[in-house]
Order: C-alpha cells, then sequence, then structure tokens
C-alpha cells in the first residue's frame, strides 16, 4: 500500500478535508503510543478542537506507521501529509547548519537549548526550515540521550569495539566513532529486534524512550553519558501554514505549545523516576567520567567549524 493509500485508509481526506463543519490534519511521528511525545500530541490533538470549536481536527499516525522520519518529511513536503514531528537536529539531512547543535555536547541542557533556539543562530534556521517546505512551530523536550549496553561502560574506555546503534544522523555517528565504539545505524522502528538478536550490543536515547520502547528488556546496563540533548521538532507543511488564516494558525500554535508543557513536564519526570525504576528491573547503572567523552569530541567540533566557519560551536556554547 502506497503511502496515499495508506493515509486514506485512516481517514477521510487528505491534506486539510474538509466536512461541513472541520477539516482535519493529518500526524505523523516515529514515537509509539506510550511515548511522552505521543501523549503531548494528543493534548494537541484536543486542544486544537477546543480551540477551534471542531472546526480542525487532527488524525495521528504514531510508530512510524507511514515510515521513518524523512519519509514522513518527504510526504509534508509533498503535501501528502499535514504535520510531522521529528529530531530537531535531526533534520540537518537537509539543513547541514543543525549539525553545529547536533553536536555532542554543545547544548548543556534543555533550557539551554531553548535559549539557542530563540536566539538569532535559531531564527536563521527557522528560516531555513521555511525553504525546505515547512514550519517549525515548537520544539518539544524528548530527554538526554544515554547509552545502554549488555556490557558495563565505566569509563570511555569501555565503548572501545562497541557496535552501538545510532540513528542515520551524522551528529550521534560522529560520537560513537569519537568514544572508540562502531557505529551501526538501523531503522528506530526494528531496534528492538537489533538489540534481541545481538545485531547491535548497544543504543543511546533518553530514558523515557529506552521506557516506551522496552529496550530494557533486551539490555542489561544504561550508561549516563548524558552525551545529546535531544528535542521533537514539531512541524507543519509551509503550504498548508500559508493557507492558514490568523485566527487558525494561532489556534494550533497554542495547542502545540499545551502539547510540548505535557510532553516536557512528564519527560522531566520521567528522567528523575527511571533511574530507580531501571535499577529495580535489574539493570546497572553507571556514571562514567564524562570529560573524557567531552573532550572526545573536539576533532568532529574541528570539522564542523572547516565547513561552517571558525567560531562556529563557539558561537552555540558561548565559550
Amino acid at each position: 500500500m502506497n503511502i496515499k493509500a495508506t493515509l486514506l485508509a485512516g481517514t477521510a481526506a487528505l491534506t486539510l478535508a474538509a466536512t461541513a463543519d472541520a477539516r482535519e490534519l493529518t500526524l505523523g511521528m516515529q514515537d509509539n503510543e506510550a511515548s511522552n511525545v505521543y501523549a503531548g500530541a494528543q493534548e494537541f490533538a484536543a486542544r486544537l478542537e477546543e480551540l477551534s470549536g471542531g472546526e480542525l481536527t487532527v488524525n495521528m499516525f504514531p510508530s512510524s506507521t507511514l515510515g521513518d522520519f524523512k519519509a514522513m518529511v518527504a510526504q509534508v513536503q509533498a503535501g501528502e501529509l499535514d504535520m510531522v514531528i521529528t529530531g530537531y537536529p535531526d533534520m540537518s539531512y537537509i539543513i547541514p547548519e543543525l549539525n553545529l547543535i547536533g553536536a555532542p555536547y554543545v547544548a548543556t541542557d534543555f533550557e539551554n537549548l531553548q535559549a539557542i533556539i530563540a536566539g538569532d543562530w535559531g531564527q536563521e534556521m527557522a528560516a531555513k526550515f521555511e525553504e525546505q517546505g515547512v514550519h517549525l512551530i515548537d520544539v518539544w523536550y524528548y530527554g538526554t540521550r544515554q547509552t545502554t549496553s549488555n556490557r558495563p561502560i565505566e569509563s570511555i574506555d569501555d565503548m572501545a569495539g562497541l557496535r552501538l546503534r545510532t540513528p542515520n544522523v551524522p551528529f550521534l555517528i560522529a560520537y560513537a566513532e569519537a568514544v572508540g565504539a562502531t557505529p551501526a545505524p538501523v531503522a528506530f522502528a526494528e531496534v528492538y529486534l537489533a538489540l534481541q538478536t545481538n545485531q547491535v550490543d548497544a543504543e543511546e536515547n533518553p530514558l523515557p524512550t529506552i521506557e516506551a520502547q522496552k529496550f530494557y528488556e533486551v539490555q542489561s546496563h544504561v550508561a549516563l553519558t548524558n552525551h545529546f540533548v535531544a528535542s521533537a521538532a514539531v512541524q507543519v507543511s509551509n503550504d498548508l501554514w500559508q493557507g492558514l488564516s490568523e485566527e487558525e494558525r494561532g489556534w494550533i500554535q497554542e495547542a502545540v505549545e499545551a502539547g510540548g508543557e505535557v510532553n516536557d513536564n512528564a519527560t522531566v519526570q520521567a528522567e528523575k523516576d527511571l533511574i530507580a525504576t531501571f535499577e529495580e528491573r535489574g539493570l546497572t547503572i553507571t556514571r562514567p567520567d564524562l570529560a573524557p567523552f567531552r573532550a572526545a569530541m573536539q576533532p568532529y567540533y574541528d570539522t564542523l567549524e572547516a565547513e561552517f566557519g571558525e567560531g562556529s560551536i563557539a558561537r552555540l556554547t558561548g565559550e
């Protein structure tokens, strides 16, 4: 079944399909129904329907139903899908400058990331989203990425030779290489099976994702490497956005921000609770010294500055 047929099977019409009383937006994401992102999307949908008096509703397609994030972005660009939630710096495959904010240890926490996105650099990136046919509405907290494995990671030396699953994005592949692991890009929907069958030894994701995807069932250790502050970019087709009234845009913006509050609060709380939860399930939590991990990224920073200009990293870190 092709993408258009899939969407038509799940909703009465495709882009902004109209009935006498309502227009339905389609929203795709890789995250499953157990995730905080999905809970945030549910709040977005409920709030949008409330704010619009039923004029705008949302039909959600979680769990990579419509393909991986690149496939869904392509669908938004082609007008086959109205909205998509992807990792913010994961969009570096079409906006290369996002590799700078994706570089491990550049953003110190989500508050710092929000400040960068709200600043001049972030506004420049928002314009680049528009050039790619998508409008960035908001950025939600996805959690800080940690490294799980089936052997203890007490120091950077324990990363050597580890077959580490990463998304197929340059900065996370660079993290694996810089710390001595062997990067193994695997589609998000296939990670559990890849771990279960020992196709890979390890993976790296925020703690709530490790919980939602049940990776803890097929991993025995969690190393708090804190290497990347992950975020979810809520995007809408730019053509659709430009065709909306100012009032409709306001409804969507307010509803998305309400969904972000639900997601962000749940993620922050989950990160506080999950370490103890994982330990209760028998996983071992390690806290390696992160200074060598950060130092190991310097050659990658140098590569980025060679591409994007001297001082590019410092512009984001303020150093």
